[in-house]
């Protein structure tokens, strides 16, 4: 009967160092140990039992005792299965969560692209105020995207917009007719950046404030210089136009 009886424990308790193995969360190892504790408790008890009916007790009472151990090896292999189950749901979460994250981080990363023809790397904040000042451009607000385009100058100097940011920058004072701070802001641009591709279309604006201001020296100046140093461009076919038409 001995024999028997410890046949079956060992072969409840098999299983649990089985299910153990899979559990690397501390938490998770410290509630097995717990209910591996609670099976030698079982087996000791058990071991007591038979020690003390094998002399006065019959057969039938210490069968009943030993399916009553048995049941209690039973729960606690199911609150094992509980905690596995939980486990792989909280290692599946925790994957998920590492996914995400990744993906956020990923798009806070500076980016590749072409700008104005040229490659350049451009981080998330630097497009994001750009892109906003811009926004306030198109949307007609000349006043705030003068204030934003020239605060994006300076908070990113070396940036492959600042070259745009400048252009947009003289044509946010050309909408609310302040020609001396568009001739300012594009010559800026000229000079700072003459292979942009709006240096050409900066210069005509740069004439045409010249030209509001009285000052028809510099305008006739201006237009031959976009000629000279722009000849392919739609830009300097307007400026012999206009030369054309103040003759």
């Amino acid at each position: 009967m001995r024999l028997m009886t410890c046949t079956i424990l060992l072969a409840s308790v098999l299983p649990l160092s089985a299910s153990a193995g899979i559990f690397d969360d501390d938490e998770a190892r410290k509630a097995i140990l717990d209910l591996r504790a609670k099976v030698d408790a079982v087996s000791t008890k058990l071991d007591n039992k038979l020690d003390t009916k094998a002399d006065k007790s019959s057969a039938l009472e210490l069968a009943n005792q030993i399916e009553q151990l048995r049941g209690e090896i039973a729960k606690l292999r199911g609150q094992i299965e509980v905690l596995t189950n939980d486990l792989a749901n909280t290692q599946r979460r925790q994957q998920d969560f590492y996914v995400d994250l990744d993906n956020r981080v990923r798009k806070l990363e500076p980016k590749k692209m072409t700008i104005d023809g040229k490659e350049a790397t451009v981080d998330i904040g630097e497009q994001r105020a750009y892109d906003a000042a811009l926004s306030l451009f198109k949307a007609a607000d000349y006043k705030n995207a003068t204030a934003a385009f020239t605060a994006f100058n300076v908070n990113y100097p070396q940036s492959a917009y600042a070259g745009s940011a400048q252009y947009w920058l003289g044509n946010s004072w050309y909408a609310q007719r302040d020609c001396k701070n568009t001739i300012s802001s594009l010559q800026q641009l000229v000079k700072n950046y003459p292979d942009h591709p709006k240096a050409p279309d900066a210069m005509l604006n740069i004439a045409s404030c010249q030209l509001e201001l009285k000052d028809k020296p510099g305008s006739k100046k201006t237009l031959e210089t976009v000629i000279a140093q722009y000849p392919e461009t739609d830009a300097a076919q307007a400026a012999k136009s206009r030369l054309a038409a103040t003759k």
